[in-house]
């Protein structure tokens, strides 16, 4: 008698697509830092750096913190992004590069400790 598996169904499209919310448990830590960002943290320093100009819209100014409360390396986050659903979920399915992440990091850093209450980095 044969064993019968599961079918792998791995290139099947999805009739709706499912939430990104949807991959990741209720009570997982990156639900809470989402919910810190969106509702606690004033990033208005941040945001109001930004003008309009050239090339392609920047990534919402909560991204970037809510990764960097993760996990501080430019590069990690970048790999971590495409591997674990709980950084799909917070990138919405849109993951910056790492030279991106860095690039906020090194820009903002002043701002997002003042928004985080930290004292600033000299």
């Amino acid at each position: 008698m044969s064993k019968h598996f599961r079918a792998w169904k791995i290139d099947e499209e999805l009739l709706l697509p499912p939430r990104v919310e949807d991959y990741v448990p209720r009570d997982h830590l990156s639900r809470l830092i989402v919910t810190l960002v969106r509702e606690s943290l004033d990033l208005s320093a941040i945001s109001g750096s930004y003008r309009s100009g050239l090339g392609l819209p920047p990534f919402d100014p909560r991204l970037m913190p809510a990764l960097l409360l993760h996990i501080y390396s430019s590069r990690r986050i970048a790999r971590t992004a495409v591997e674990r659903t709980d950084f799909m979920m917070i990138l919405a399915g849109d993951p910056p590069d790492f030279r991106t992440i860095s690039e906020f990091r090194r820009r903002h850093l002043a701002a997002k400790h003042k928004a985080m209450s930290y004292p600033p980095v000299s």
